[in-house]
């Protein structure tokens, strides 16, 4: 507010230097000049005007650089809402005050021998908005103010806070230090404050999620709430996310589902992104499969053309619930030893070091960030020791060009002509799409056609998808849609982005294959999982692992929304260990459960085991072993998991959910001692409780004394049997007698009863020395 107030302040001051009409002065003495009622002196004149125009033109060059920024969709919009004011504009402008007061301005109008074809601030030092009645300013003087004195406050108090928006920006984009990002955000929660849109969506966000703020679920509401009032798509996609997960609302999924749509008609990808995956799995919605494909594909086209032909971000897909069950297993992270050790053999000469590090760098992932100058510097090592993959991605890094290695046609090809000399795969793809594009090279479609060949023969994915485009738009080759299906499959096995893309369309129109809308929207949500908003999952994992368990779970909710199953289980994991304060006791087991339901949908087997177990023991919902039996039964046919196996043969045993039954329970344990190896010490001890249970139930089923009555010994051992038992019986007795005896004589006689022996210390020259 004091920033406000010193604002207020200065425009006050700024006005009370203007002249009203009235004030106007006709003198004309020599050195002064009376411009739109404000007096200047001639020598001032060229400056001032210059400043302005220089002035004028930055910030229209502002004005096109943040029109570039932003994707196609919202562009659209925003031309769309700008045709319309303009339309809603262009009639009439009426002059306010002045010397014209009420008359139509004249555009364009001569002003200092210029002509301006819009109001203009030029002449003005308050920067206040004016035009001229007539064309001729200098000679009819008559000219009126274009908006109010208190629009033009308004307009300068945002321009105001665009320039602390964009400092603040600036220092975020340029930095990678928490000090300084958070430094940053103090700029952009000023710029919020004076009802910056860009800069109140940053900073909801930052609360939301308590990304260099401390969070604050709250405070991002109020602000969300502002943003959607004012029809931001931003504002009315999270506000849609509050309401669905229920963060500082009462959970509605009509008002979410409101929000959502109202999002995605303003251009919000992840807002379309969350209703694609709503329509699929019918949350909310009537399950559609062709609503989830429009939306979905609408996500994908724009996650495509974002991507370079390197496959995309490699996307971390690391599961907390698996993670505490195995933790030894690594994550698919590499530790930071590890990376040392690899640095380690890289700086001694290690050419495979240098070509990995290389591409980790490059690509980014496994816990490395993506540093094209370093990536640059391991790839040059290792193409001067002679290694053709080196060579290949340094072509590769030419050719796309970056901040750090200039676009150069020419140096790509050398390096990629290099490479395919020797036979290497990226070298020969590079080539390919050298003659393919025309880059430094004539177009030539058979070479390239020869190349991706080559690369493809040898399993590189970019080759493959070449190849497959190449058949499917029938250049260079007959067009031939099976062919190009057969290459897009490869590609998308080695997990090529664009692959999955190719494939998705044609699926999606029925191009060489079945028109299959299920088949398309699954490939179609792959490819939007790959999207920048992606990395969200590496930063909630982060939080987490820092013990922020409260960013972290909103963060995995928000990718849950958007259909992550990855998320979905970490949400549920995280809410299942009540770990999350930010959500109330009571709701964190029904939470789970719910989160637990979508990622099982998807074929996680743990989520589908948790569901059998909180069905089983009552969590978040009533005990109900039936269902229990349901999921544990699915888990075990479909993913074949042991614990399933190991619950259903527990519920045989017992008669929970299912009739009792102990042999269907011994057939499921041994089939979970089958299915893992970790299963065969806990099947090995139910049998043995089985073993016994099966026998005292055996014991119990039959009548002894009624046994015994329906035998006949004489029948069954002859009429002298009780002389033989007798026999038997004697000589086992005598047998007994015998080895006790024997036993007796061998027990040798206790060592206390033995004459102590006298110990003979040794003669002093034999003694230790002290």
């Amino acid at each position: 507010t004091s920033l406000l107030d010193e604002e207020g302040n200065q425009d006050e001051s700024l006005e009370s230097k203007a002249l009203s009409a009235e004030d106007q002065v006709k003198d004309r003495s020599t050195g002064t000049r009376v411009v739109a009622g404000q007096i200047f002196l001639e020598s001032e004149k060229s400056d001032s005007q210059s400043e302005d125009e220089e002035n004028f033109h930055n910030q229209e060059e502002e004005k096109e650089n943040s029109l570039e920024e932003l994707n196609s969709l919202e562009m659209s919009n925003l031309l769309n809402k700008d045709l319309e004011e303009a339309e809603i504009q262009s009639p009439v402008l009426t002059a306010i005050g002045g010397t014209a007061d009420g008359e139509p301005c004249h555009f364009p109008f001569l002003f200092m021998e210029k002509e301006y074809a819009e109001c203009t601030a030029d002449g003005r030092e308050d920067g206040r908005l004016w035009c001229a009645t007539t064309y001729d300013y200098k000679k009819d003087q008559k000219w009126g103010f274009c908006e109010t004195e208190e629009q033009s406050n308004k307009r300068r108090q945002m321009q105001e806070a665009e320039d602390v928006y964009q400092t603040g920006m600036k220092i975020l984009n340029e930095s990678s230090k928490k000090a300084q990002k958070k430094e940053a955000y103090q700029y952009l929660l000023k710029a919020a404050d004076m009802n910056h849109t860009k800069a109140m969506e940053k900073v909801s966000y930052a609360l939301l999620f308590g990304d260099y703020l401390k969070q604050n679920i709250q405070s991002s509401k109020e602000l969300l709430e502002k943003l959607t009032e004012e029809g931001s798509p931003k504002g009315q996609m999270a506000l849609g996310f509050l309401y669905a997960s229920g963060l500082g609302v009462n959970s509605s999924q009509a008002k979410a589902l409101v929000y959502y749509t109202f999002g995605a008609l303003g251009g919000n990808l992840i807002a379309h992104m969350i209703l694609g995956y709503r329509y699929w799995a019918g949350i909310g919605v009537l399950q559609s499969c062709e609503s989830a494909l429009t939306h979905y594909r609408l996500v994908a086209n724009h996650v495509a053309s974002d991507i370079s032909l390197t496959g995309g971000t490699v996307v971390q897909r690391i599961r907390l619930p698996d993670e505490v069950e195995n933790p030894g297993m690594a994550s698919g992270m590499l530790e930071e030893d590890l990376i040392q050790y690899y640095q380690f053999l890289a700086e001694k000469g290690d050419v495979q070091a240098q070509v990995g590090l290389g591409q980790l760098h490059l690509h980014g992932g496994r816990g490395v960030e993506q540093n094209h100058q370093r990536a640059f510097e391991y790839f040059n090592q290792a193409a001067n020791a002679g290694n053709s993959h080196a060579m290949a991605f340094l072509g590769k890094m030419y050719s796309e060009g970056s901040d750090v290695v200039p676009q150069s046609n020419e140096t790509a090809l050398q390096y990629f002509k290099k490479a395919a000399d020797m036979g290497n795969p990226v070298g020969q793809s590079g080539l390919g799409m050298a003659y393919l594009y025309g880059r430094g090279v004539p177009v030539n479609y058979e070479l390239a056609l020869k190349y991706f060949q080559k690369a493809a023969e040898q399993g590189w994915v970019d080759g493959q998808l070449q190849l497959g485009s190449m058949y499917y738009n029938g250049i260079g080759v007959k067009r031939d849609y099976k062919q190009a299906l057969k290459y897009f499959n490869l590609a998308s096995q080695g997990g090529h982005i664009l692959a999955f893309y190719n494939l998705a369309q044609m699926h999606a129109t029925g191009t060489g294959v079945m028109r299959s809308c299920h088949t398309a929207v699954e490939l179609f949500k792959n490819v939007c999982e790959r999207g920048r908003w992606s990395e969200r999952l590496m930063t909630a994992y982060n939080s987490y692992k820092d013990g922020d368990s409260n960013s972290a779970v909103v963060q995995y909710l928000l990718l849950a929304e958007q259909g992550y199953e990855v998320a979905q289980s970490n949400a549920a994991f995280i809410l299942d260990q009540k770990e999350a304060s930010i959500v109330g006791e009571n709701e964190t087991y029904p939470r789970a459960l719910l989160h637990w339901n979508r990622a099982a949908a998807q074929g996680y087997t743990v989520a589908r085991i948790k569901l059998g177990d909180y069905h089983f023991y009552g969590f978040g919902t009533d005990v109900d072993y039936e269902t229990a039996f349901i999921h544990y039964r699915l888990a075990s046919e479909q993913q074949h998991s042991a614990q399933a196996m190991f619950n259903l043969g527990y519920m045989h045993e017992k008669g929970l959910g299912i009739k009792q039954d102990i042999h269907l329970a011994k057939r499921f344990y041994d089939m979970a001692a089958e299915a893992s190896p970790d299963a065969q010490v806990p099947v090995f001890l139910a049998l043995c409780k089985l073993g016994v249970i099966y026998s005292l139930q055996y014991v119990r089923e039959i009548n002894i004394r009624e046994v015994f009555s329906h035998i006949d010994m004489d029948q069954l051992l002859g009429p002298e049997w009780d002389l033989y038992l007798m026999t038997i019986i004697a000589l086992l007795l005598g047998t007994i007698i015998a080895y006790r005896q024997r036993q007796h004589q061998a027990i040798p006689r206790p060592a206390g009863l033995r004459p102590a022996v006298p110990q003979q210390e040794p003669p002093p020259e034999h003694q230790p020395p002290q």
